[in-house]
């Protein structure tokens, strides 16, 4: 009876046992299913955000192709300005000229209007001396000839000899001396002024050609100008046109600009939403199995200077426990299945930290960092944690997105799951803001080396664009 009563309960131990191996198999068959599943979900979530990442790089090309592009033009139009500015000038001094030129040929003119009044006076004189050279010497003629009808000289001397005294013979005899004389010399006045008058006129005729010939260059200059004047107003034209063209192309930039720019902010935008699923995401698995970060690393001198210099960028300003904090969640990480098993991979790896993307990281290891920060990574490549978290943000952004554990340290919220509340806190007012910034102030006078102290795991599902700016404010 008891060798059956055993019997019975070997039979029962062993179906226990295969029972409970079964229920184990089960589980763990359950568990790896849903670690796959949600890896899949994950690697989904991962080619949105490469997908979204790729068309940021390309808006990005795409709005440095258009500013360059709009920067040429803008040169273009500032310089076509310039030419235009400096045709306007020439055309003005042109118009100056012209207006010279004018003043020069309407003299030109007024003189070669008085030396041709001058030629027919001086025309008309020597027409009336000659002809009152002609009606002397007509008229000497006349006396001559009707001497010589008289006799000749006989005639003449008895004009003289006719005389009835010996002063009537005196009186005559002068008289026709005097009359001879006289003839003769109006002729030789008329002669002498008509030849007075002819070179006169000829001098006159001189003046007039060359006043002709100035005024034919003063024409032939008036002329030129005038085509210059007009050339340049055609080029003068064809710069405005082109100023507005180019203008009308800045304006297009813009427009096209601003439209990039909302397509930048609406791919930063979803990229921060999907990286905030991302996070969720692998929360979720993480909760579903905690994983033992714990434990010392052996590091290389680059891993622990990168390790400090972001120890370092993150919290420079903090406790040294919030340096200790902050340290701990990149050495949890490289110890997690979720993330790089290597330091320098957490640190770089895509859209996590800002200080890295910022290139505040590299900047403070081309000086070295700190030996306070130097001292924390050793700690924790040593093995000491604060806690096991996998992530910190901001408290504003921490209640910004309802996760509903963390713990404070310092000015950030470290948790290990990305739990949520069943209604998100909406973002901070205005006035809300203005303190969250006042107290960044605050603390950046207190330590000028702190400046964008929190972790990349701060995704923004949606964020407003006046978030993105707070996030910024909130970095320290």
């Amino acid at each position: 009876m008891k060798r059956l009563y055993y019997r019975i309960l070997c039979v029962l131990a062993v179906f226990a046992l295969c029972g409970t191996q079964l229920i184990t198999v089960c589980f763990a068959e359950n568990y790896d299913e849903q670690v796959a599943r949600m890896q899949e979900q994950e690697a989904q979530t991962q080619a949105t955000i490469s997908d979204l990442e790729k068309q940021t790089e390309q808006t990005k090309a795409a709005i440095s192709a258009l500013k360059g592009q709009r920067e040429q033009t803008e040169s273009s139009v500032s310089s076509l300005k310039n030419q235009s500015s400096a045709l306007q000038n020439k055309i003005e001094g042109y118009s100056d000229q012209l207006e010279d030129l004018t003043e020069e040929i309407e003299e030109a003119e007024s003189a070669m209007a008085e030396v041709s009044s001058e030629i027919v006076s001086l025309n008309q004189r020597i027409e009336e001396t000659r002809s009152e050279k002609e009606e002397r010497y007509e008229l000497l003629k006349k006396r001559i000839k009707k001497v010589y009808e008289s006799g000749g000289t006989r005639g003449m001397w008895q004009i003289i000899l006719g005389a009835g005294s010996l002063q009537d013979f005196f009186n005559r005899y002068e008289y026709l001396g005097a009359m001879v004389s006289y003839d003769q010399q109006k002729i030789a006045e008329y002669r002498a002024l008509e030849e007075e008058l002819s070179r006169e006129l000829t001098e006159v005729r001189q003046r007039e050609a060359e006043l002709d010939a100035y005024q034919d260059t003063l024409d032939e200059k008036h002329g030129e100008l005038s085509d210059l004047t007009e050339e340049v107003k055609s080029q003068l034209d064809s710069t405005n046109s082109s100023i507005f063209a180019e203008s009308g192309k800045l304006a297009d930039y813009d427009n096209q600009l601003v439209a990039l720019d909302k397509a930048m902010k609406s791919l930063e935008s979803q990229t921060a939403a999907a990286q905030a699923a991302l996070a969720k995401q692998v929360a979720e698995r993480l909760a579903l199995k905690r994983e033992d970060t714990s434990g010392a690393y052996s590091a290389s001198g680059s891993e622990l200077e990168w390790l400090a210099a972001t120890i370092q960028a993150e919290a420079d300003g903090e406790s040294y426990t919030g340096k200790l904090a902050v340290g701990s969640v990149i050495m949890n990480r490289v110890k997690s299945s979720a993330f790089p098993n290597d330091i320098k991979s957490v640190i770089t790896q895509n859209m996590q930290f800002a200080s890295y993307r910022s290139g505040k990281v590299e900047l403070i290891i081309q000086k070295g960092p700190n030996s306070t920060c130097v001292k924390a990574a050793q700690e924790v490549l040593g093995g000491a944690r604060v806690g096991d978290y996998l992530f910190f943000m901001t408290k504003y952004y921490a209640d910004y997105y309802g996760i509903s554990e963390y713990t404070m340290i310092g000015n950030h919220a470290f948790f290990y799951r990305w739990v949520t509340k069943d209604k998100a806190v909406q973002p901070a007012s205005e006035e809300e803001k203005e303190e969250e910034e006042e107290k960044a102030e605050e603390k950046t006078e207190e330590a000028p080396a702190e400046e964008e102290h929190h972790e990349e795991e701060e995704p923004q599902e949606e964020e407003p664009e006046e978030e993105e700016s707070e996030e910024e404010n909130q970095e320290e």
